[in-house]
């Protein structure tokens, strides 16, 4: 960054320095007038990013500074692009009316924006929640961590490794991740290399002063209410969430009125590799597609929020998840239930977000006519919903208060069509302030007032010619006449004298164009006054409707899972405390909706038990479709556990309480971990972390090195998943090694399946169906070939495999890649093979152009029965 001259101390540019100087590393937008100035580095930062103009002054010296700047009614337009830059945006805004100041006026930050913090529905994202999250660390055993949406009020906690932190962090994607300055090294590794970091005093992490901010926080004396007060690290690491946020100038925070605990031991562990690999929240590839776009099918951006948080936190509870099951039974059941609710949805706004607006102070009319038009329509819903006589369903509706007195209030007073913004005005309805009705009769029918006026006087004075005008100079005045003026009543006061007329006033006359003329100006103070106290009502609602807002997501979620139910052929699985899973024609969920029109989806059993089948190796060839068997495994897995419905005939699953996979790799070259290394490590990581319920999905272990060091990898790895001496993990192992294929005689749990082939001469199809038995062929060489592989490299492929294939038959260890033929591939083609050799001659003795058609057929009949003949 270029380094630019300090802007000279001018009165102005000193109230900058000063201002500027408290919030380093923030971009300052400075309100001058009617705009938002940068200046300095933060200019060329702001020109960049916004590609705006970027002048210089010289402040009457020498120097020059750098300055851009916009218009302060275009901040929605240019605040989210500088915040999702990665800036954080100090917005100062002037404190006074420059009207009634002389000299310099009074400005501060109102608000500092970070890519974690903000109410702007530019920079949210409807759908997602806006993480802040805040970690501390004392060791890779002892962290804590904490997540704050301030846009909707969530807030939670929770502790644990180095791991679950990790795989939280994955989940959660925050926005941006604030720690202490001395602990850089160890958590920089938790943050992905392009999010965005903020790093805060020591003292700030300390348990006292972060237990003495969640109690002020929460008026409570004690954390145990929160079931959080044994939880040293995440309490630190959530009292340095509130005090960045008095930091970034974010004070009103009554809508963050409870912390919730994260519980390991209640949600399925998927850490950080299996939530990438299974492609849940986000697709690996460019253009491809995540479970959550097949699953999000929500009508309200508070289910939309909940679905996601629901998909990376799947439950362990049998029947906390077999009530979801339930209610979406009774949805799936009743279509036109489901359609009235959905007609219903359709009209929530975005209750979490109206609400915080609201207890912050943000909310504009407009939105909070929207919150209104929400809540009038929850009792429809409630209504729906307990004449259905489900329980899951009426404690929903249970859960949603109509908050009638708060619906009272803004019915009377807040007008049905109102503008963005308070100055705007034309926002309370009539009748509710006597002086605002005044006002308003005075501003929008003072024309009507005058002509009252004049008639009034013309009767009284018998002055028929009687005028009411204005100008700037007298502002309203009576004109006479001179034929009239001897009628002029003694009490009028002349004003100036014309050569045909007299011009008076009146002390009626005045005090009503004093108040025409401040009329609009005491209206819109009026009204702004009466809006705030609305909204400040409206607070005092802030718990109950955020409650709402909980349930409304929650339905709608279920619905949503209804939804996809009726549309894809889901069923009800059976979830229970057993330790099988028995999934009867199973289908991939995402990779069922992206084959083309006609194309049905190969479904496929799978068993597993801790008894009998614990582990099922599976070989077959490339695109057999063995990753796609042991994805939707899985992901039948955690949908049936998270409370959707699956693709599948049937489904029974015994509870899982850790997914684990181990599918495709890449190099991580920033951090000098190869391919084979990342897939060492994920791999570690699974064996270090099982148990009796652990899912485990292994993906072609061992491909990234030699193959007798990958076989013995493969091959040890599954004797360990065997033999552990206190868990018995279900295991998917897909394989090219055909050579595990031999464990099976040696381990009962072990069990032999291939996804079948059909051969029809050099080519293969692919049936995709799961067998059981092992199988001794890849077909790599005929993958390589539907790749578009240059002929020769085919040809060549097979040559070479022939001869491995003939010397493995012979189990000739003896012989070493190095006698495999010599490719000479400047040879012709018929020295190959004598009988190439003969068809070359009989191809040379051919005369084509004398040659008739019966005699080229017996030719060509000639050459095959020389080919055929193989002696």
């Amino acid at each position: 960054m270029p380094k630019t001259a300090a802007p000279k101390e001018t009165p102005l540019m000193k109230q900058y320095n000063a201002i500027k100087a408290k919030y380093p590393g923030a971009l300052l937008l400075f309100r001058v007038g009617d705009f938002y100035e940068t200046f300095g580095e933060d200019a060329i930062r702001a020109s960049e990013i916004l590609d705006i103009v970027l002048t210089k002054r010289s402040n009457g010296s020498a120097s020059e500074v750098e300055l851009a700047g916009f218009p302060h009614h275009a901040l929605d337009n240019y605040l989210p692009r500088l915040v999702r830059a990665g800036n954080r945006v100090a917005i100062c805004d002037q404190l006074e009316d420059p009207k009634s100041v002389k000299g310099i006026v009074k400005r501060g930050v109102t608000e500092l924006v970070t890519p974690g913090l903000s109410f702007n529905d530019n920079v949210l994202d409807r759908k997602r929640n806006n993480f802040l999250a805040s970690i501390h660390y004392e060791n890779d055993n002892s962290l804590g961590i904490a997540f704050l949406d301030l846009s909707t009020g969530q807030f939670m906690t929770s502790q644990g490794h180095a791991a679950y932190i990790s795989k939280l962090i994955q989940g959660f994607q925050p926005a941006e991740v604030i720690f202490c300055k001395r602990q850089k090294t160890e958590i920089s590794r938790f943050i992905p290399d392009n999010g965005a970091r903020y790093m805060l005093d020591e003292w700030v992490f300390s348990e006292d002063f972060a237990n003495e901010k969640l109690l002020q926080q929460f008026r409570t004396s004690s954390l145990k209410g929160f079931g959080i007060d044994r939880m040293k690290n995440g309490i630190i690491a959530a009292g340095a969430i509130l005090h960045y946020l008095d930091e970034t100038e974010h004070r009103e925070t009554a809508h963050i009125s409870s912390i919730g605990r994260l519980d390991e031991d209640k949600h399925v562990w998927l850490d950080k590799f299996t939530i990438r690999n299974l492609e849940l929240v986000y697709p690996q590839q460019e253009g491809g597609v995540a479970l959550i776009q097949i699953l999000d099918k929500t009508t309200t951006p508070m289910g939309s929020r909940l679905l996601r948080q629901w998909l990376v936190l799947p439950l362990r509870d049998p029947e906390k998840i077999r009530d979801r099951h339930e209610i979406v039974s009774s949805l799936v059941k009743d279509g036109n239930l489901l359609t009235d609710l959905e007609s219903h949805l359709k009209k929530i706004g975005d209750l979490e977000r109206l609400i915080s607006k609201v207890a912050t102070r943000r909310i504009n009319p407009r939105e909070l006519s929207q919150l209104r038009k929400s809540m009038l329509i929850l009792p429809s819903i409630a209504e729906l919903l307990a004449a259905q006589g489900d329980p899951g369903l009426n404690e929903i509706a249970i859960k949603l208060d109509p908050c009638i007195e708060l619906i009272e209030r803004l019915q009377k007073e807040l007008k049905e069509e109102v503008p963005m913004v308070t100055h705007q005005g034309n926002i309370i309805c009539d009748g509710v302030d006597e002086t605002l009705d005044e006002l308003r009769a005075i501003a929008f029918s003072g024309k009507d007032y005058l002509v009252q006026i004049q008639q009034r006087e013309c009767e009284r004075t018998g002055i028929p010619s009687l005028k009411i005008a204005y100008n700037k100079v007298f502002g309203y005045y009576l004109e006479v006449s001179n034929t009239h003026k001897n009628k002029v009543p003694q009490e009028w006061i002349r004003k100036q004298t014309l050569v045909n007329a007299e011009r008076y006033i009146t002390e009626e006359l005045k005090v009503y164009e004093e108040k025409i003329l401040n009329a609009e100006e005491k209206l819109v103070a009026i009204e702004q006054d009466l809006f705030s106290r609305m909204v400040e009502f409206a607070g005092d609602f802030t718990h109950r409707i955020q409650q709402n807002a909980r349930a409304i997501a929650r339905l709608d979620c279920l619905m949503s899972f209804a939804r996809v139910a009726l549309q894809n052929r889901y069923v009800c699985p059976q979830v229970n405390d057993s330790l099988t899973i028995d999934i009867r024609q199973g289908r991939h969920a995402v990779i069922e909706k992206q084959l083309p029109p006609g194309e049905p989806y190969v479904p496929n059993d799978v068993y597993l038990d801790n008894d009998h089948q614990q582990i099922m190796v599976i070989t077959g060839p490339n695109m057999a479709g063995k990753s796609a068997l042991l994805r939707q495994t899985a992901l039948i897995v955690l949908m049936a556990q998270m409370g959707s419905f699956v693709p599948a005939e049937s489904a029974a699953i015994g509870i899982i309480d850790k997914v684990f996979t181990r599918v495709g790799a890449s190099d991580n070259l920033a951090k000098g971990e190869s391919t084979f290394m990342v897939e060492m490590t994920e791999t570690a990581s699974i064996l270090n972390n099982l148990n009796n319920r652990s899912l485990v999905l292994m993906d072609e272990i061992g491909r990234g090195t030699s193959t007798y060091d990958g076989v013995s990898i493969a091959w040890s790895i599954l004797e360990f998943l065997h033999n552990h001496p206190d868990h018995r993990p279900k295991t998917l192992f897909a394989t090219h090694y055909h050579e595990l294929n031999q464990l099976s005689e040696d381990f009962v749990r072990i069990h032999n399946f291939n996804v079948s082939v059909k051969e029809a001469g050099d080519k293969i199809l692919f049936m995709r169906t799961l067998k059981e038995g092992g199988s001794e062929h890849s077909f790599g060489i005929h993958v390589a070939q539907l790749a578009g592989m240059p002929n020769k490299v085919v040809i060549r492929a097979n040559e070479i495999l022939h001869f491995l294939e003939k010397d493995k038959r012979k189990n000739d260890t003896s012989k070493k890649l190095s006698e495999v033929p010599k490719a000479n591939y400047q040879l012709n083609l018929f020295e190959a093979d004598p009988r190439f050799k003969n068809v070359e001659e009989l191809l040379n003795a051919l005369d084509i152009n004398t040659i008739s058609p019966v005699e080229a057929l017996l030719k060509l009949n000639e050459i095959k029965t020389v080919l055929q003949n193989k002696s």
